[in-house]
């Protein structure tokens, strides 16, 4: 017997001045039941959940057709409400959880009083009954040390934490439907497992109904019962998770499992030139005082990169892994010369790079490129795109107009988009376009390393698979090599020959791609990889309960104290782990969960601590 349902959708058609972005959607949602809404950017996910809770009017949008109806104490047409209505409705009887928490956080009010704003509001606490529910609120979502949270800004917390504050205020008033726009998109595979566990545990605490919005279809098989799966507006398939993996109907379900990467799927071949190093780093650190008052003298030093030591060969990508926080990006930076390091080497085809200054660096700027995770950030919006991609080589050897446009065309044809596209504007542009166009300018200066921070992570599963396999073919037409840094591991695994894994600010293993996710020896790489989701329902490869949370050491430390470096040791060719000694290796060894092969190989156990 089919379960009443707490929501239903009924031919909904929405638009945006003259922009239809949805029509004829239909899904009811039951009581303790949850919904992924799947598809790309611009299938209508977004706009679907802010025609829920009418919030699409303040976006520009309109509703043009069907209903959305609310059931239970009352039952009410959510489409007919007036605004004063509404807000009754939002935040007690329908939450949402933004993709972004720190744009849907107050940046100057208190987390504490942003929580306990939406109790008066519905439930009209006074203040301090409200902050002790906030306080309340903040335990049920496991957020540590409530008590000291209540208090602090959104800044002050990571990623993680800000999206269980989102959490807890949007579960403050026991809502009875829960949309969850992106939540995890840009998190780390760690906390987006958790997250994920959180909302599946107070789902099944509370019976609430959860209305799930995502592109990213391991999600959907971690979390969903029921899939609707969008397309330009369109809605193309329904069905439970289970029939919808096993046999998608339609075409374009078929197209976005087909692009969705999954673990195991194999890593590409180390090129032969990659056995001459391009870049060197040995033994690199990176601190940042940190002062207990405005004016007084910095006190403490935070030690983001403690004694790096690794190698990329030319031609070759080396994949950076890691939750957020480990010290990724910051050493991305240091590499390019965009922070200072307080201790070691970079060597780029040769040349020392460390201690260079601003002025000495500008020869080499061109050697070594970088490409961010958000590619509308990086373009200015004010330039066309034949003078955006052009800039780089411009500045390092002026051009004349026509040849800066001859320069674009040619730029934009090799990564696949036409060079009539060289008039427009970023904003004319979709995100894998953009990120096209970042690319492009990078390539401009034919440069022997590109340094891609995140590049794929916000983009839709379809898209990225453009741009990795893109990628894939400038690294063997132009022997360019990446670093690429990137959260998600399928992704990595794709696109990567060797990869180093980073926690707490130092490299804990490394080696090629195929071993270190095959035969994972660090407690946190396998934590890593039993945190990944796999696009297949009821499927894991490492149990969850098997990989516990290693304790963080201290990173925030008296000046002149420096946290425990533990030395890399080669455990099999190419293959190193952070031990203490050969008895610890040994015993990491012996815990490892072993492929269907049998436990790993023990070679080279002996070798003592080395630079890789």
């Amino acid at each position: 017997m089919t379960a009443a349902p707490l929501l239903s959708v009924r031919d909904l058609s929405l638009a945006f001045g003259s922009h239809t972005a949805m029509t004829g959607l239909s899904f009811d949602i039951a009581r303790g039941e949850t919904v992924a809404l799947v598809g790309e950017s611009g299938s209508g996910k977004s706009a679907t959940a802010l025609a829920i809770m009418r919030l699409i009017e303040r976006e520009g949008g309109r509703l043009t057709g069907g209903t959305v109806t609310l059931h239970g104490r009352p039952t009410v047409d959510l489409s007919a409400l007036a605004e004063g209505q509404m807000q009754q409705i939002r935040g007690n009887r329908i939450s949402m959880i933004f993709q972004e928490p720190m744009t849907a956080l107050n940046p100057v009010m208190p987390l504490g009083e942003q929580v306990a704003e939406v109790l008066r509001l519905h439930q009209g606490l006074d203040r301090k009954a409200a902050l002790a529910a906030a306080r309340a609120a903040f335990e049920r979502v496991s957020i540590p040390e409530p008590e000291r949270r209540l208090v602090q800004y959104p800044h002050e917390l990571s990623g993680g934490l800000r999206q269980r504050v989102m959490i807890a205020m949007a579960l403050a008033c026991q809502p009875d439907l829960l949309i969850a726009d992106e939540p995890t998109t840009a998190l780390d595979v760690t906390t987006q497992a958790e997250i994920l566990a959180l909302i599946k545990g107070l789902q099944e605490e509370s019976g609430m109904a959860v209305l799930f919005i995502t592109h990213d279809m391991g999600v959907v098989a971690e979390i969903a019962d029921r899939v609707v799966v969008l397309c330009r507006g369109e809605q193309v398939e329904t069905g439970p998770v289970a029939q919808i993996f096993a046999a998608p109907r339609a075409e374009y379900t078929r197209n976005l499992m087909a692009a969705t990467p999954k673990l195991g799927a194999g890593a590409p071949k180390r090129p032969a030139s990659a056995a001459k190093p391009l870049l060197e780093v040995e033994r690199l650190s990176v601190r940042f005082p940190v002062r207990p008052g405005l004016l007084a003298r910095p006190a403490l030093d935070y030690h983001a990169v403690n004694e790096v030591s690794l190698t990329l060969g030319r031609g070759e990508t080396l994949g950076l892994v890691g939750e957020s926080g480990c010290g990724k990006s910051t050493l991305a930076r240091t590499l390019l010369g965009l922070e200072q390091a307080v201790d070691g080497r970079v060597r780029l085809e040769g040349q020392e790079v460390t201690g260079l200054t601003a002025q000495e660096l500008r020869p080499l700027r061109g050697r070594m490129q970088m490409v961010f995770q958000d590619p509308y950030a990086s373009l200015n919006p004010r330039l066309p795109v034949h003078d955006l991609i052009t800039e780089p080589a411009h500045i390092r050897s002026p051009m004349t107009r026509r040849e800066r446009r001859a320069m674009a065309g040619e730029l934009l044809e090799r990564v696949g988009l036409e060079a009539a596209a060289m008039n427009r504007y970023p904003h004319q542009f979709s995100g894998g376009q953009r990120q096209r166009l970042c690319i492009c300018r990078a390539l401009s200066v034919k440069p022997a390393l590109i340094v891609a921070d995140e590049a794929v992570s916000a983009l839709d599963v379809t898209v990225a698979r453009q741009i990795t396999d893109l990628i894939a073919r400038l690294q063997r037409e132009e022997g360019v090599s990446f670093l690429f840094i990137s959260h998600d591991i399928a992704v990595v695994e794709r696109v990567s020959h060797r990869i180093a894994v980073m926690w707490a600010g130092q490299v804990v293993e490394t080696g090629p791609t195929e071993t270190v996710l095959r035969r994972p020896l660090h407690p946190y790489t396998r934590r890593l990889l039993s945190a990944v989701l796999h696009p297949e329902p009821r499927c894991g490869s490492v149990p969850r309960d098997r990989a516990a949370r290693q304790e963080m050491p201290k990173l925030l430390l008296p000046r002149g104290a420096h946290p425990e470096r533990i030395a890399l040791r080669q455990v099999e060719e190419g293959h190193f782990v952070a031990v203490r000694d050969t008895a610890e290796l040994l015993a990491l060894q012996m815990a490892q969960i072993a492929p269907a092969g049998g436990p790993a190989r023990a070679a080279g156990a002996e070798a003592g601590s080395v630079v890789v």
